[in-house]
Protein backbone atom coordinates (compact mmCIF):
# COMPACT_ATOMS: atom_id res chain seq x y z
CA UNK A 1 0.00 0.00 0.00
CA UNK A 2 1.55 3.32 -1.08
CA UNK A 3 -0.89 5.74 0.58
CA UNK A 4 0.18 7.37 3.83
CA UNK A 5 -1.45 7.01 7.23
CA UNK A 6 -3.09 10.24 8.44
CA UNK A 7 -3.72 11.15 12.08
CA UNK A 8 -5.51 14.12 13.61
CA UNK A 9 -3.67 15.71 16.54
CA UNK A 10 -4.99 18.36 18.93
CA UNK A 11 -2.99 17.64 22.09
CA UNK A 12 -5.75 15.68 23.87
CA UNK A 13 -5.05 12.27 25.40
CA UNK A 14 -7.36 10.67 22.84
CA UNK A 15 -5.47 12.23 19.93
CA UNK A 16 -2.12 11.15 21.41
CA UNK A 17 -3.42 7.58 21.56
CA UNK A 18 -4.55 7.97 17.94
CA UNK A 19 -1.13 9.27 16.86
CA UNK A 20 0.55 6.35 18.60
CA UNK A 21 -1.75 3.90 16.82
CA UNK A 22 -1.20 5.66 13.50
CA UNK A 23 2.59 5.42 13.86
CA UNK A 24 2.34 1.67 14.41
CA UNK A 25 0.07 1.35 11.37
CA UNK A 26 2.50 3.36 9.23
CA UNK A 27 5.40 1.22 10.42
CA UNK A 28 3.61 -2.04 9.57
CA UNK A 29 2.58 -0.73 6.14
CA UNK A 30 5.95 0.89 5.33
CA UNK A 31 4.37 4.26 4.48
CA UNK A 32 4.81 7.84 5.76
CA UNK A 33 2.80 9.18 8.70
CA UNK A 34 1.06 12.54 8.32
CA UNK A 35 0.13 14.44 11.48
CA UNK A 36 -2.54 17.12 10.97
CA UNK A 37 -3.37 19.87 13.44
CA UNK A 38 -6.33 22.18 12.72
CA UNK A 39 -6.69 25.53 14.50
CA UNK A 40 -9.85 27.21 13.20
CA UNK A 41 -10.43 30.86 14.12
CA UNK A 42 -12.22 31.36 17.42
CA UNK A 43 -15.94 32.23 17.11
CA UNK A 44 -17.26 35.67 17.89
CA UNK A 45 -15.59 39.04 17.29
CA UNK A 46 -12.39 39.26 15.31
CA UNK A 47 -9.55 37.66 17.28
CA UNK A 48 -6.54 39.98 17.73
CA UNK A 49 -3.53 38.97 15.66
CA UNK A 50 -1.31 38.23 18.71
CA UNK A 51 -3.89 35.81 20.09
CA UNK A 52 -4.26 34.08 16.71
CA UNK A 53 -0.48 33.83 16.43
CA UNK A 54 -0.29 32.23 19.88
CA UNK A 55 -2.87 29.62 18.88
CA UNK A 56 -0.92 28.84 15.71
CA UNK A 57 2.33 28.58 17.69
CA UNK A 58 0.70 26.29 20.24
CA UNK A 59 -0.48 24.00 17.46
CA UNK A 60 2.96 24.00 15.88
CA UNK A 61 4.58 23.06 19.18
CA UNK A 62 2.08 20.28 19.72
CA UNK A 63 2.86 18.83 16.31
CA UNK A 64 6.61 19.07 16.86
CA UNK A 65 6.42 17.39 20.26
CA UNK A 66 4.25 14.52 19.01
CA UNK A 67 6.42 14.08 15.90
CA UNK A 68 9.59 13.99 18.03
CA UNK A 69 8.15 11.39 20.41
CA UNK A 70 6.95 9.20 17.56
CA UNK A 71 10.22 9.60 15.69
CA UNK A 72 12.19 8.36 18.70
CA UNK A 73 10.03 5.24 19.04
CA UNK A 74 9.44 4.57 15.34
CA UNK A 75 12.67 5.77 13.68
CA UNK A 76 11.89 4.01 10.42
CA UNK A 77 8.65 5.98 9.91
CA UNK A 78 8.80 9.24 7.99
CA UNK A 79 6.69 11.75 9.96
CA UNK A 80 5.25 14.78 8.18
CA UNK A 81 3.50 17.63 10.01
CA UNK A 82 0.67 19.70 8.53
CA UNK A 83 -1.19 22.63 10.03
CA UNK A 84 -4.35 24.38 8.86
CA UNK A 85 -6.85 26.96 10.08
CA UNK A 86 -9.82 24.99 8.70
CA UNK A 87 -12.44 23.22 10.77
CA UNK A 88 -10.85 19.96 12.00
CA UNK A 89 -13.44 17.68 10.39
CA UNK A 90 -13.24 19.50 7.05
CA UNK A 91 -9.44 19.46 7.11
CA UNK A 92 -9.26 15.75 7.92
CA UNK A 93 -11.79 14.81 5.24
CA UNK A 94 -9.87 16.82 2.64
CA UNK A 95 -6.52 15.31 3.64
CA UNK A 96 -8.01 11.80 3.72
CA UNK A 97 -8.50 11.87 -0.05
CA UNK A 98 -4.79 11.06 -0.41
CA UNK A 99 -4.52 8.71 2.57
CA UNK A 100 -4.80 4.96 2.88
CA UNK A 101 -5.97 5.14 6.48
CA UNK A 102 -7.20 7.90 8.80
CA UNK A 103 -6.75 7.55 12.57
CA UNK A 104 -8.50 9.85 15.05
CA UNK A 105 -9.30 9.85 18.74
CA UNK A 106 -12.89 9.21 19.71
CA UNK A 107 -12.86 12.61 21.39
CA UNK A 108 -10.81 15.76 21.16
CA UNK A 109 -10.18 18.69 23.46
CA UNK A 110 -13.83 19.77 23.31
CA UNK A 111 -16.98 17.97 24.41
CA UNK A 112 -17.96 17.07 27.95
CA UNK A 113 -17.34 14.30 30.46
CA UNK A 114 -19.17 11.11 29.55
CA UNK A 115 -19.23 11.87 25.81
CA UNK A 116 -18.32 8.64 24.04
CA UNK A 117 -17.65 9.94 20.54
CA UNK A 118 -17.11 13.58 19.61
CA UNK A 119 -18.40 15.62 16.68
CA UNK A 120 -15.22 15.44 14.60
CA UNK A 121 -14.81 11.68 15.06
CA UNK A 122 -18.42 11.03 14.09
CA UNK A 123 -18.24 13.22 11.01
CA UNK A 124 -15.03 11.74 9.62
CA UNK A 125 -16.26 8.21 10.36
CA UNK A 126 -19.42 8.98 8.39
CA UNK A 127 -17.80 10.62 5.37
CA UNK A 128 -14.12 9.68 5.02
CA UNK A 129 -13.17 8.33 1.58
CA UNK A 130 -10.70 5.92 3.22
CA UNK A 131 -11.04 3.59 6.22
CA UNK A 132 -11.06 5.33 9.60
CA UNK A 133 -9.83 3.92 12.91
CA UNK A 134 -11.33 5.61 15.97
CA UNK A 135 -9.14 5.19 19.04
CA UNK A 136 -10.32 5.64 22.63
CA UNK A 137 -7.96 6.99 25.24
CA UNK A 138 -5.61 4.22 26.35
CA UNK A 139 -4.42 3.73 29.93
CA UNK A 140 -0.76 4.45 30.58
CA UNK A 141 1.56 7.15 29.36
CA UNK A 142 1.90 8.25 25.75
CA UNK A 143 4.24 5.89 23.96
CA UNK A 144 3.67 2.91 26.23
CA UNK A 145 2.17 -0.28 24.87
CA UNK A 146 -1.50 -0.26 25.96
CA UNK A 147 -2.39 -2.85 28.55
CA UNK A 148 -4.74 -5.34 26.96
CA UNK A 149 -6.93 -8.01 28.42
CA UNK A 150 -6.21 -11.67 27.96
CA UNK A 151 -7.29 -12.73 24.47
CA UNK A 152 -7.12 -9.15 23.17
CA UNK A 153 -4.85 -10.17 20.27
CA UNK A 154 -7.83 -10.68 18.00
CA UNK A 155 -9.68 -8.69 15.36
CA UNK A 156 -13.47 -8.91 15.34
CA UNK A 157 -15.82 -8.16 12.47
CA UNK A 158 -19.43 -8.73 11.54
CA UNK A 159 -20.30 -10.57 8.36
CA UNK A 160 -23.51 -10.92 6.39
CA UNK A 161 -23.45 -14.36 4.81
CA UNK A 162 -26.29 -13.44 2.45
CA UNK A 163 -24.76 -10.11 1.37
CA UNK A 164 -21.03 -10.18 2.21
CA UNK A 165 -19.15 -6.89 1.98
CA UNK A 166 -15.79 -7.52 0.37
CA UNK A 167 -14.12 -4.28 1.50
CA UNK A 168 -14.93 -4.93 5.17
CA UNK A 169 -13.87 -8.59 5.05
CA UNK A 170 -10.65 -7.75 3.23
CA UNK A 171 -9.76 -5.04 5.76
CA UNK A 172 -10.45 -7.35 8.71
CA UNK A 173 -8.41 -10.25 7.31
CA UNK A 174 -5.57 -7.89 6.34
CA UNK A 175 -5.55 -6.29 9.81
CA UNK A 176 -5.44 -9.70 11.49
CA UNK A 177 -2.60 -10.82 9.22
CA UNK A 178 -0.58 -7.65 9.89
CA UNK A 179 -0.95 -8.11 13.67
CA UNK A 180 -0.39 -11.85 13.59
CA UNK A 181 -3.75 -12.04 15.35
CA UNK A 182 -6.75 -14.29 15.18
CA UNK A 183 -9.93 -13.13 13.48
CA UNK A 184 -13.37 -13.61 14.97
CA UNK A 185 -16.16 -13.36 12.41
CA UNK A 186 -19.61 -12.72 13.85
CA UNK A 187 -22.81 -13.54 12.02
CA UNK A 188 -26.03 -12.33 13.65
CA UNK A 189 -29.21 -14.02 12.50
CA UNK A 190 -32.93 -13.97 13.23
CA UNK A 191 -35.59 -16.64 13.18
CA UNK A 192 -37.38 -16.97 9.83
CA UNK A 193 -40.55 -14.96 9.46
CA UNK A 194 -42.69 -18.09 9.47
CA UNK A 195 -41.23 -19.09 12.83
CA UNK A 196 -42.44 -15.95 14.57
CA UNK A 197 -45.80 -15.54 12.89
CA UNK A 198 -49.07 -15.40 14.79
CA UNK A 199 -49.83 -18.99 13.76
CA UNK A 200 -46.63 -20.33 15.32
CA UNK A 201 -46.92 -20.82 19.06
CA UNK A 202 -43.73 -22.75 19.76
CA UNK A 203 -40.31 -22.86 18.10
CA UNK A 204 -38.76 -26.24 18.79
CA UNK A 205 -35.09 -26.69 19.60
CA UNK A 206 -34.80 -28.99 16.60
CA UNK A 207 -36.08 -26.30 14.22
CA UNK A 208 -33.85 -23.69 15.80
CA UNK A 209 -30.79 -25.95 15.48
CA UNK A 210 -31.61 -26.65 11.83
CA UNK A 211 -31.86 -22.96 10.97
CA UNK A 212 -28.66 -22.21 12.85
CA UNK A 213 -26.79 -25.01 11.03
CA UNK A 214 -27.91 -23.47 7.74
CA UNK A 215 -26.51 -20.08 8.81
CA UNK A 216 -23.21 -21.70 9.80
CA UNK A 217 -22.89 -23.33 6.38
CA UNK A 218 -23.73 -20.10 4.55
CA UNK A 219 -21.14 -18.23 6.56
CA UNK A 220 -18.49 -20.87 5.89
CA UNK A 221 -19.19 -20.73 2.14
CA UNK A 222 -19.15 -16.92 2.09
CA UNK A 223 -15.79 -16.75 3.90
CA UNK A 224 -14.02 -19.23 1.63
CA UNK A 225 -12.54 -16.62 -0.80
CA UNK A 226 -10.90 -14.66 2.05
CA UNK A 227 -9.62 -17.75 3.82
CA UNK A 228 -7.94 -18.73 0.58
CA UNK A 229 -6.54 -15.22 0.08
CA UNK A 230 -5.24 -15.04 3.69
CA UNK A 231 -4.24 -18.63 4.49
CA UNK A 232 -2.21 -17.65 7.56
CA UNK A 233 -5.15 -15.98 9.32
CA UNK A 234 -7.01 -18.23 11.73
CA UNK A 235 -10.64 -17.15 11.40
CA UNK A 236 -13.13 -18.37 14.00
CA UNK A 237 -16.83 -17.94 13.37
CA UNK A 238 -19.69 -17.17 15.76
CA UNK A 239 -23.29 -17.46 14.64
CA UNK A 240 -25.49 -15.70 17.20
CA UNK A 241 -29.25 -15.32 17.49
CA UNK A 242 -29.01 -11.64 18.45
CA UNK A 243 -29.41 -8.16 17.02
CA UNK A 244 -26.30 -7.42 14.89
CA UNK A 245 -25.04 -4.58 17.10
CA UNK A 246 -25.51 -6.61 20.27
CA UNK A 247 -23.84 -9.65 18.74
CA UNK A 248 -20.83 -7.64 17.60
CA UNK A 249 -20.41 -5.82 20.91
CA UNK A 250 -20.75 -9.02 22.97
CA UNK A 251 -18.30 -10.93 20.80
CA UNK A 252 -15.60 -8.28 20.80
CA UNK A 253 -15.17 -7.39 24.47
CA UNK A 254 -11.45 -6.91 25.03
CA UNK A 255 -10.56 -7.24 21.35
CA UNK A 256 -7.66 -5.38 19.78
CA UNK A 257 -9.74 -4.03 16.90
CA UNK A 258 -13.37 -4.13 15.83
CA UNK A 259 -14.12 -3.71 12.11
CA UNK A 260 -17.46 -2.42 10.82
CA UNK A 261 -18.69 -1.12 7.48
CA UNK A 262 -20.28 2.08 6.21
CA UNK A 263 -22.25 2.19 2.99
CA UNK A 264 -21.32 5.10 0.74
CA UNK A 265 -23.74 7.08 -1.40
CA UNK A 266 -22.20 8.22 -4.71
CA UNK A 267 -24.92 10.87 -5.03
CA UNK A 268 -23.99 12.59 -1.75
CA UNK A 269 -21.36 15.38 -1.52
CA UNK A 270 -17.85 14.16 -0.77
CA UNK A 271 -17.86 15.51 2.80
CA UNK A 272 -21.33 14.27 3.73
CA UNK A 273 -22.04 10.74 4.88
CA UNK A 274 -24.22 8.73 7.18
CA UNK A 275 -23.50 6.01 9.69
CA UNK A 276 -25.95 3.14 9.77
CA UNK A 277 -27.63 2.24 13.07
CA UNK A 278 -25.38 -0.78 13.71
CA UNK A 279 -22.14 1.12 13.13
CA UNK A 280 -23.44 4.07 15.15
CA UNK A 281 -24.28 1.81 18.11
CA UNK A 282 -20.91 0.06 17.95
CA UNK A 283 -19.01 3.38 17.96
CA UNK A 284 -20.87 4.68 21.00
CA UNK A 285 -20.42 1.52 23.08
CA UNK A 286 -16.99 0.27 22.00
CA UNK A 287 -14.08 0.25 24.42
CA UNK A 288 -11.47 -0.77 21.85
CA UNK A 289 -10.37 0.85 18.56
CA UNK A 290 -13.02 0.60 15.83
CA UNK A 291 -12.27 0.61 12.11
CA UNK A 292 -15.03 1.99 9.89
CA UNK A 293 -14.58 0.80 6.30
CA UNK A 294 -16.50 2.53 3.48
CA UNK A 295 -18.04 0.31 0.85
CA UNK A 296 -20.27 0.79 -2.15
CA UNK A 297 -22.63 -2.16 -1.76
Amino acid sequence: MSHSVLAGVDGSEHSLAAADRAAREAASRGVPLRLLHASPPLPGPVVPAPAADRLHLLGERTLQQVAADLGNRCPDVEVRCEQTDEDPAVALLTAARDAGLLVVGTRGTGGFDGLAVGRVALRVAAASPCPVVLVPEQPGAFGEEPRTAQGADQVVTGFGAHHPVGEVADFAFSAAEARGAGLRVVRAWALPAEAVSAQTLVVTEEDRATWEDQEVLRLSDALRPWREKYPHVVARTDVLLLHPAEALLNASRGAALRVVGRRTDPRAPADVGRLGPITHAVLHHARCPVAVVPHAG
